[in-house]
């Protein structure tokens, strides 16, 4: 009985992805590329992809960092010849109804955070799809949350003193 189940799965997923319009696609290209360039070190790739405007926003509270700052600190990572990896696993991606804008969430495999989540905005400008926010985070378990919480407020309370457990 389950066997029988499998090939109607691999329709209705090939359905789903066809189901993409042209612009969806184009949409979820650039993110893949984004992160490609990246695993290459391909600096001028990676940063081609954010718009003159956009911001990165990491997983610490403190790295909210506009295009030029972003890729200021980024720019001794890339010369290393491999910057991250990050390799969506699972993306849900949005169109506004002119098709000029695009909001995603996408869950990641990552070799150095583990399991994290992007999330963002794309805009159509000068026909292309543009990064305009990306947020990188990295999800907590609700049986982790207490313990975690416990720890961000006390770093925050007195950041000299604080052992972070791991």
């Amino acid at each position: 009985m389950r066997l029988a189940l499998i090939p109607a799965l691999f329709i209705c997923s090939a359905l789903a992805l066809s189901a993409r319009s042209p612009a969806e696609k184009a949409a979820a290209a650039v993110l893949d590329d984004w992160h490609l360039a990246a695993a290459q070190a391909d600096e001028g790739r990676y940063f081609s992809h954010l718009a003159e405007g956009a911001v990165f926003l990491g997983t610490d509270a403190t790295e909210r960092w506009p295009k030029a700052a972003f890729q200021t600190w980024a720019h001794p990572i890339f010369l290393r010849g491999k910057a991250w990896s990050f390799k969506a696993t699972r993306r849900a991606l949005t169109l506004s109804q002119d098709g000029r804008t695009a909001w995603f969430d996408e869950d990641l495999d990552t070799p150095n955070l583990g399991p994290a989540r992007g999330s963002g905005v794309l805009t159509r400008e000068q026909g292309r799809w543009r990064i305009q926010q990306y947020n990188l985070s990295v999800p907590i378990p609700n049986a982790l949350l207490e313990s975690v919480k416990a720890q961000i407020e006390a770093l925050a309370k007195n950041p000299r003193t604080v052992e972070i457990t791991k």
